[in-house]
């Protein structure tokens, strides 16, 4: 199977928990994927499967991405500014527990981030404690992505 579409998954890659999951899904769609980091992360074998070195500058992995991605590519990020950014680009965005990013959506979670942002700064003892990231969480990542890659094969 070719990926007709022309999409290509972006990650996030320095801290991203499904990279896994990205590169077999991404495998089995005949889809390109680029895992952006700052280093410490091997090429993969499989052509498909890009790597992107960044400098270690600030927010240099978000840049190049929001730099490179558009209309018909899927990032994968937790990272809430660099979602907006590439939304605005018209991509797809899933975070890693699979919850999408989207136009619909992104100014509330730009809010919550800020308002979270706000509420820690002000009470530096009350440490918020996410949930642990969790084998459903993989799950519905796995889902949510294979879902995005079948549409975008169907329009291609």
């Amino acid at each position: 199977m070719t990926n007709a579409s022309g999409t290509i998954v972006y990650v996030d890659a320095d801290a991203c928990p499904v990279k896994d999951e990205v590169t077999t899904i991404a495998i089995r769609h005949g889809c390109r994927a680029v895992m952006v980091c700052n280093g410490g992360i091997r090429p993969h074998p499989n052509p498909l499967i890009d790597l992107a070195i960044v400098n270690d500058g600030p927010d240099a992995a978000d840049i190049w991405i929001a730099d490179h991605a558009g209309a018909l590519d899927v990032v994968v990020t937790n990272d809430i500014p660099l979602a907006a950014r590439v939304v605005e680009n018209g991509a797809a965005v899933l975070r890693s527990d699979g919850s999408p990013v989207s136009a619909d959506n992104v100014g509330n979670v730009l809010a919550t981030r800020d308002l979270m942002t706000d509420m820690r700064a002000a009470d530096p003892f009350r440490q918020a404690k996410g949930r642990p990231f969790s084998k459903a969480d993989r799950g519905r990542f796995s889902q949510a992505l294979d879902q995005l890659l079948s549409r975008a094969a169907a329009r291609g």
